[in-house]
């Protein structure tokens, strides 16, 4: 069985605000005292993507120190830049190709896949990320269960504004999750909604933002974003059948 927390959406700038919340949410993970295998952050970690912004997200999560008790697992989203993430971040060299990263557990994998577009809001899995994902898919092999993990959902999700810069070629995803009965799941993030959906037979998570919280047109408000809205986190668990189960939270 593998248990992974989950957030999203951080958008760090460098004022209170933001790392309140942010503080907030890592101070309740932090203190768990039942076992969690991984953090997953799924994008949009930085605002602008500055190096000052991802230094302070290595402090708040750790990063710099090992000081988290679980692994925390990043990919980028819209707002992240990839040369200054790997540099003050992960501390890489800055490449500007996407960042892939995969994490083997006893229980399952995780594959962190970019799905962001330099320069767009819009996501999309280029041809790099595909090959790297069947590559590591096949190096796995298709009795252990795998997570794939981005920031762009799949599927529609009922927001205009949301709608309008979700993953561009959904098909082709699809027909690799066809392809391949050994991913269990995907999870993402940018909607700041706490949403569930199925993708090509899978169950498709979206994890809620910590930055603020999405209204939905049928909920009103002048803004399209609560930025009072308790900060929300979920819990995927991944049992040993390949069956995803998910839990949401809000501190």
């Amino acid at each position: 069985m593998l248990v992974l927390a989950h957030i999203s959406d951080l958008h760090l700038d460098g004022t209170g605000r933001t790392a309140r919340r942010a503080g907030r949410v890592r101070d309740r993970l932090w203190a768990l005292p039942g076992r969690v295998d991984a953090l997953l952050v799924t994008g949009d970690i930085a605002d602008h993507g500055t190096e000052a912004e991802y230094e302070e997200a290595a402090r708040l999560l750790g990063l710099d120190t090992g000081a988290a008790p679980f692994p925390v697992l990043t990919c980028p989203g819209n707002h992240d830049r990839r040369a200054p993430y790997r540099k003050a971040l992960l501390g890489r060299d800055p490449a500007d190709g996407p960042v892939n990263d995969v994490h083997v557990f006893d229980g399952g994998a995780v594959l962190m896949c970019d799905s962001s577009i330099p320069g767009s809001d819009e996501g999309e899995l280029d041809e790099e990320t595909y090959g790297w994902i069947e590559s590591s898919l096949d190096e796995l092999g298709a009795d252990r269960p795998v997570v794939l993990a981005f920031h762009h959902p799949p599927v529609v999700l009922h927001h205009p504004a949301l709608d309008a810069i979700r993953l561009r070629r959904p098909e082709r995803l699809a027909a690799l999750l066809e392809r391949r009965p050994e991913i269990a799941g995907v999870i993402t993030g940018h909607a700041h909604s706490a949403a569930a959906s199925v993708f090509a037979g899978r169950p498709l998570i979206v994890g809620p933002g910590v930055f603020s919280e999405l209204r939905l047109p049928w909920e009103g408000g002048e803004e399209i974003a609560d930025r009072d809205a308790p900060v929300g986190l979920a819990f995927h668990v991944l049992d040993d059948a390949g069956r995803l189960t998910t839990h949401f939270r809000t501190v």
